[in-house]
């Protein structure tokens, strides 16, 4: 009776012990997701503004083929790549109010392009946008043209990456694409409060005090969980030894 009892109550502390380490993975698997959660980019988001309203495109502009009378949009900002997260372009997707004075050709499409170049707070460091407001412009091209050759009629010079990415419009901006940013729900500092903020976390870190705001990081609470769930497998392991002796 006596070893019967000891080998159930085994088998419960090995099942706890795997419920245990169970958690453990889960609160890992959080903490490595939590950092890509909270980041954005800086690049130029890609528009199509069928029915007078913006929609994420689904295609990129070298692959898109807009047809006679469409309206695309680029807008350059930090946001999430996402549909519902990104910015759009502010100005409207009216083909008429940008090709409607542009007479139509034998053998040509007209395609109205709204390139909103974002605002002063979006811009890489040393850059601001060529303009306050959106640009707009009438191309006409080709019937098979692509968005990309497009934007090239009216807004050259433009730059790709390696990965036909396109990183700059107009020449704007000069280097980075598409470079992820931490923190882009939150609003852009100065430059004198960015390097107050820097200054405040080095005095923070050699008091061995201070708490984190920008909310870029894991709590102290998720160490502090982790560290209890081991110390929990850690007791059960202990005991799991000390019961079969």
């Amino acid at each position: 009776m006596t070893r019967r009892r000891t080998r159930t109550h085994g088998r419960g502390t090995a099942g706890a012990l795997t419920g245990v380490l169970a958690v453990l993975g889960l609160l890992l698997t959080l903490f490595a997701a939590s950092p890509a959660l909270a980041a954005g980019y800086r690049y130029w988001s890609f528009w199509d503004g069928a029915g007078g309203r913006w929609a994420y495109a689904t295609q990129g502009p070298s692959t898109a083929r807009p047809a006679d009378g469409a309206t695309l949009g680029f807008r350059f900002s930090v946001s999430k790549d996402a549909a519902a997260e990104a910015a759009q372009p502010r100005a409207a997707a009216d083909f008429e109010a940008v090709c409607g004075g542009t007479a139509p050709a034998e053998g040509k499409k007209r395609v109205a392009l709204v390139i909103d170049f974002g605002v002063p707070e979006d811009a890489p460091a040393g850059e601001t946008p060529p303009q306050g407001g959106p640009r707009t412009a009438c191309a006409q091209l080709a019937p098979a043209a692509t968005a990309a050759e497009a934007l090239a009629e009216v807004a050259k010079p433009l730059r790709y990456n390696g990965a036909a990415l396109l990183c700059g419009i107009s020449g704007y901006p000069k280097t980075g694409c598409g470079e992820p940013i931490e923190d882009a729900d939150q609003p852009k500092p100065s430059a004198p409060a960015a390097a107050s903020a820097s200054a405040s976390a080095s005095a923070s870190a050699d008091s061995g005090s201070g708490s984190d705001s920008s909310g870029s990081g894991p709590s102290a609470g998720l160490f502090l969980g982790i560290a209890a769930v081991l110390a929990l497998g850690s007791a059960a392991v202990w005991q799991s030894r000390r019961r079969r002796r």
